[in-house]
Formats: C-alpha cells, sequence, structure tokens
C-alpha cells in the first residue's frame, strides 16, 4: 500500500478514468411513460429523498423504460449507506459480501415483491485494490476486512467502497444500464450517453471492454442476456464489446460456481431462452460458460426441450411464475427415462429404479450446485409422479391431485403427451379429473373403470380340428346350445363362446336309424 500511494503521489499512479459527463434529460426527451413506473419503487425513492439522500431507479428497469418496454425488477441506487437505507423501512434486509446490498421487501408469499437499493460505489482502480491470491472460499479469512479486492486475473472480490453519482454510473458495465431515472421530477440522468446508445440500439461496454471483463467475467454473460432480450428490438453488440467475448471465456472457471448456475437461470428464465440459444451460438459461446448450459443448448432443437423452452418464455411474456426445476425437469428427462428404462429391463422394481436413475442425473449433471436442495427435490418430485398418471382407479387419483408439486407434474406430462411419448387422452383425463368437483371426479373414475372393464373381452377360442373317425362330432354352427346356467351368462359376457351339446348315439335297431347316426334336429353329413 506504501508503494502505491508513493506512485500516485508523485503522479506515477494509474491515470482516473473519464467521469464522463452529467446530462439532465427532461420527459419531453425521453419520453418515459410514468404509468410503467411501479409505484413501490417510487415510494423507495420517495422515502430515501424525504430523509435527505439522493435517490433514483436505476439500470436496466430505465433502460426498458426508454424502449417502451414494461420492466419487471426495478432497482434503486441512493446516497445512503446499506445500514441508513435499513433504518428507513420496516422489512430490509442487508445482503451479500462482494457488494453488499438491501433488499426491501413489499408483500408476502407469492405476491411479495423485492425492490433492490445499492449504494452509490465509489471508482477503484483494481491496480491499487488489495490482491489475494485465492478466491472467495479459499480466502475469507483474508477479505474479512477488505472493502476492495481482487484476484490474480484482476476478477474484483469485494466492491463496497462508497463514492458520489458519477463514479457510480462509470463502475456500472453498459451505457444503457447506467442511467438514472428520477420519478419524481421525470428526468433521466445519464453520463455515458446511454440515451443515445438505446435510439441507436448499440450494446456498448463502458471504459475498456477486455479490462471490464477481467474484472468481472459474469459481464460475458450479461452481454449475451442482453443482446438477446433487446434483439427483437434491433440492438445489437458494438463490434469492440463484442470482440474479447472469446477470449475472456476462460476467465469464467474462476467464477463460484453457484453464481454461474444463478445466471444460467437468467439466460434461461427471462423469457427469451430461445433467442438467448441462438445468440450463444452466433456469438461462438454455445460451449464453456456451464455444463448444464451446454447440455440445454445440445438439446434445444429436441421436441420435448423445445416444447419446454417455448412454454418457459410464452409464460414470462404472459407475466405466470416460472420455475427453474420444471425446466431443468424437462432438460435432463431424457437421462432420467433412459436410465429408468434400463434398469427396468434388468428386472428391478420401477419405483426404486426410477430412484436410482434420478440419482445417477443428479450426481453426473448437477452436482451438489443447488441439486440437493429445494430445486433438486421439486425436480424429484416432477418425476417420481410420472409413473402415478397411469394409475386412475382406486384412490391414487384423488391422492395424487392433493400433492403440492401436482400441478408442475401435470405440465411436464403435458409436454410429454403433446410431443409423443405419451397418450394425449391420458393428459387430456387428467386435464378434467384436475379441474372437477369431488363429485364429478368420482364419475370419472367409475366411468373409466367401466370402460377398462368392457376392455377386457375374452377372445373367441379357434375352432377344433376333426375328431378321427368313431368319435362324435360337436355341433357346428347354427345348432341350438343349452342353455346357460342361471347367471353364467353375465359372467361369461355377449362375447364368449357358447357351451356345446355332446352328441348321442341312438341304440342299434331303434326306430331303424342305423348305428352311428345322429340326433334328430342335428346336422346330417350331407347337410
Amino acid at each position: 500500500m506504501i508503494k502505491k500511494f508513493i506512485a500516485n503521489l508523485f503522479g506515477n499512479g494509474p491515470a482516473r478514468p473519464s467521469f464522463g459527463k452529467r446530462q439532465e434529460v427532461g420527459p419531453q426527451e425521453h419520453g418515459i411513460d410514468p404509468s410503467l413506473v411501479d409505484e413501490r419503487a417510487a415510494n423507495v425513492v420517495h422515502t430515501l429523498k424525504e430523509a435527505g439522500h439522493e435517490a433514483y431507479i436505476v439500470g436496466g428497469a430505465v433502460r426498458d423504460l426508454l424502449v417502451g418496454l414494461r420492466p419487471k425488477d426495478f432497482d434503486v441506487a441512493t446516497s445512503a449507506t446499506p445500514e441508513q437505507v435499513k433504518s428507513l423501512f420496516r422489512r430490509a434486509f442487508i445482503i451479500g459480501r462482494r457488494f453488499r446490498i438491501v433488499h426491501v421487501v413489499f408483500g408476502r408469499g407469492r405476491e411479495h415483491e423485492v425492490i433492490e437499493v445499492s449504494t452509490f460505489r465509489a471508482y477503484m482502480d483494481n491496480a491499487a485494490a488489495e490482491a489475494v491470491a485465492g478466491n472467495e472460499k479459499t480466502s475469507k479469512s483474508e477479505l474479512a476486512g477488505l472493502k476492495h479486492a481482487v484476484d490474480s486475473s484482476g476478477r474484483v472480490l469485494r466492491d463496497n467502497v462508497w463514492g458520489p453519482q458519477e463514479e457510480d454510473a462509470t463502475r456500472r458495465d453498459f451505457t444503457i444500464n447506467a442511467m438514472y431515472y428520477d420519478p419524481q421530477t421525470q428526468t433521466v440522468v445519464d453520463y455515458h450517453g446511454g440515451i443515445k446508445d438505446a435510439k441507436k440500439r448499440v450494446i456498448r461496454m463502458i471504459g475498456d471492454p477486455l479490462t471490464r471483463y477481467r474484472e468481472d467475467p459474469v459481464r460475458l454473460i450479461r452481454a449475451v442476456r442482453f443482446v438477446a432480450k433487446l434483439s427483437g428490438l434491433g440492438f445489437k453488440l458494438e463490434p469492440k464489446t463484442a470482440k474479447p467475448l472469446l477470449e475472456c471465456r476462460a476467465l469464467l472457471a474462476d467464477v463460484p460456481q453457484s453464481r454461474l448456475f444463478d445466471e444460467m437461470l437468467k439466460l434461461l428464465q427471462t423469457g427469451h431462452s430461445l433467442a438467448t440459444i441462438e445468440q450463444l451460438k452466433a456469438l461462438g459461446m454455445a460451449k464453456g460458460i456451464y455444463p448444464l448450459l451446454d447440455l440445454v443448448v445440445e438439446r434445444a432443437e429436441q421436441p420435448f426441450v423445445k416444447a419446454a423452452l417455448q412454454d418457459t418464455d410464452r409464460r414470462v411474456s404472459e407475466e405466470k411464475p416460472v420455475a427453474a426445476s420444471f425446466l431443468l425437469a424437462c432438460v435432463l428427462w431424457s437421462d432420467v427415462r433412459d436410465g429408468w428404462a434400463q434398469r427396468l429391463a434388468q428386472k428391478q422394481h420401477p419405483f426404486p429404479a426410477l430412484q436410482d436413475a434420478i440419482d445417477d442425473v443428479f450426481n453426473a449433471r448437477i452436482g451438489d450446485v443447488s441439486g440437493r436442495g429445494k430445486l433438486g427435490a421439486d425436480m424429484r418430485e416432477i418425476w417420481m409422479m410420472q409413473p402415478r398418471f397411469e394409475k386412475r382407479v382406486g384412490h391414487t387419483p384423488f391422492s395424487l391431485v392433493e400433492q403440492p408439486r401436482f400441478r408442475a407434474a401435470f405440465d411436464f406430462m403435458r409436454l410429454r403427451a403433446e410431443t409423443g411419448e405419451v397418450d394425449v387422452v391420458l393428459a387430456d383425463w387428467w386435464q378434467e379429473f384436475s379441474q372437477a368437483s369431488d363429485e364429478l371426479r368420482e364419475d370419472l373414475v367409475a366411468q373409466l373403470r367401466q370402460e377398462q372393464h368392457r376392455g377386457q373381452r375374452r377372445v373367441r377360442p379357434p375352432r377344433p380340428p376333426a375328431p378321427p373317425a368313431g368319435e362324435l362330432v360337436p355341433p357346428v354352427e347354427g345348432e341350438a346350445a343349452e342353455p346357460l346356467a342361471e347367471g353364467a351368462e353375465a359372467e361369461a359376457g355377449a362375447d364368449a363362446p357358447r357351451k356345446r351339446r355332446r352328441g348321442r348315439r341312438k341304440p342299434t335297431g331303434a326306430g331303424g336309424a342305423g348305428a352311428g347316426a345322429a340326433e334328430p334336429g342335428a346336422p346330417s353329413d350331407e347337410s
């Protein structure tokens, strides 16, 4: 630190970057529709300003507002420290080590919304940061008291030095994500030409792209996500921003697997999963980001996986919830199904065989990253319910429909039906059963039982060969049969073979018919 101080003192230190020029753009020029602004985010800004702090809606929400989209998430940036923010809200929680931020929570249960509040951060040149040899896990003790630290590759491990707004804007990644919107004055504050780039449909990195990717390699994934999301509006990566992507891809190996897993889910669950896969291929990054993402890209053209990706995009566009467990269960289903089939061929019991196949898939494809938590448990339930859909009599359908994960498992089975893996009649029956009243459910099960009973028809055996000479000849078609015993007709069914009457010989000389003559009423040899 002393060497760095002396170098800076005598003018040999790193040159400070340009923090841009502050521009305040009014509603007549930027054209943001204030009705698209989330009321709770506006309330957070109002509360912070009332307490004497600067506060703005920031980042992707401002970008989306500028191009006429309704943002799904709203973030707020403020001059208040995390502790000051937390003190102003009843339900607020400080999270994170690398970047300390505050989550302000509104509502409860599934209807809750989180407004993420971050403090303006100072620009800190990485050459002046404390360097550690390891990463977040191996250097915990060294990082404990540091506010700004990097690893040997230049990746930022700590960035919690507060500063003014213009420095906060400079440390953000892309120009279109570095604008600040005040919902009270409807003014956009822009330091790096974000409004201009938004109009030109350009995604451009602030500063030197190679340096910025080295600071945080996850920006590689964010670049792909933004161009996939905005490509439909004509946005493209600036050539200088796109050029280092392949060169820096190897840096992702140093990023914690849990963080890469979360970034992968963002790629697939923001409503543009198919467009993301196309962009990964176009940019040469179809492999090498994360093993499970590589598998998604590889299987994206399979009918079942493609249907799952399309369904996820549709639900996001309709503002319906999506679950990572469902999509990953679809991607990995072929592995589970094949492993299950192999065990069944070895005469294993169906349910233990399915459990063993699932365990093998978790070990091979997911490992310890979220694979043993709630996400893994939900995936397991979806898979384990699939054979139970085949059982539609007795108490099974009534108990199955009450399971917490029934809807996800049913949607999974419905996709299987749409791609021809199971009979669509099965999916239709469960759709009707799940939406029916208790009385109608009883009727559906009873009706199915009757249909199955009628379907179990006895097959008429073939006619036996003609007996040798001298033996009795059985009656042929057209002969009257003896009546069945009482109740036997109903048991045998309409298609059961008729009971045949054995022929009887007349005594010799009786009635002049001669030996071997048939009983009256039986067909003669000539007939």
